[in-house]
């Protein structure tokens, strides 16, 4: 699935820097795509954002991403002196594009297909983009880029047996997912009957109770 530097699945900020920019809170791209967005039920009464949207080389919205609960940082692991665990709690829900091959817009070839695998991978880099564990600065690119190829690997293998099966509402109906879980958290993937795929990730939220609906007003989300 080609995507630019938008995708959700993207490398980590820096630890020091900020961990939301002004770009990841832009409403235009979501308000471009031609498919409904996805995000938990309103049985989540808590905090809802906006991240990031993927794109073709063409313009085309072909995928994003809404947060739940806590911001995820990646600043600390733990709180200093109490060892309480600091990184927050949240579920973010990644909607894909349903799209077969298709000719890229300048017709000089085929586009990438999006399947319930491709959702699986952003949400399993979407996992690793804002948790890894503390190294040194110098291995933590390679190390990112490891656990980016295992992502895909993993995605690339929906019925091998680092997945199971869990069953979650989708638009009241029962849903069949993808699920692992890791030591960074747990992804999910599977697809709707409005034609788009989906994949969720997160940590310190079970995955076991979440349920997901067509956003209703993204608007309200900026």
């Amino acid at each position: 699935m080609e995507t630019t530097s938008g995708a959700v699945a993207q490398a980590p900020a820096a630890e020091d820097g900020p961990q939301v920019s002004s770009a990841r809170r832009s409403i235009d791209g979501y308000l471009r795509a031609p498919f409904p967005w996805y995000g938990l039920d309103e049985a989540f009464t808590g905090r809802r954002w906006l991240m990031q949207v993927g794109t073709a080389a063409d313009g085309a919205v072909e995928h994003g991403s809404i947060g739940h609960g806590d911001e995820p940082s990646v600043r600390n692991e733990y709180v200093a002196g109490d060892g309480q665990d600091a990184r927050g709690k949240f579920t973010v829900v990644v909607t894909v594009a349903a799209n077969p091959d298709r000719r890229s817009a300048d017709g000089t070839g085929l586009l990438e297909a999006t399947s319930v695998s491709s959702a699986a991978w952003l949400a399993g880099v979407g996992l690793l983009s804002c948790t890894w564990p503390q190294m040194d600065h110098s291995l933590r690119d390679d190390w990112l880029e490891q656990q980016t190829e295992t992502a895909w690997v993993l995605a690339d293998d929906l019925a091998g047996e680092d997945w199971s099966t869990l069953s979650l509402p989708v638009d009241g109906v029962p849903t069949s997912f993808h699920y692992r879980e890791s030591e960074f958290g747990w992804v999910l993937a599977g697809s709707t009957e409005q034609g788009v795929h989906l994949g969720a990730y997160g940590r310190g939220m079970s995955a076991y109770g979440l349920a997901f609906s067509v956003v209703q007003d993204i608007a309200a989300y900026a």
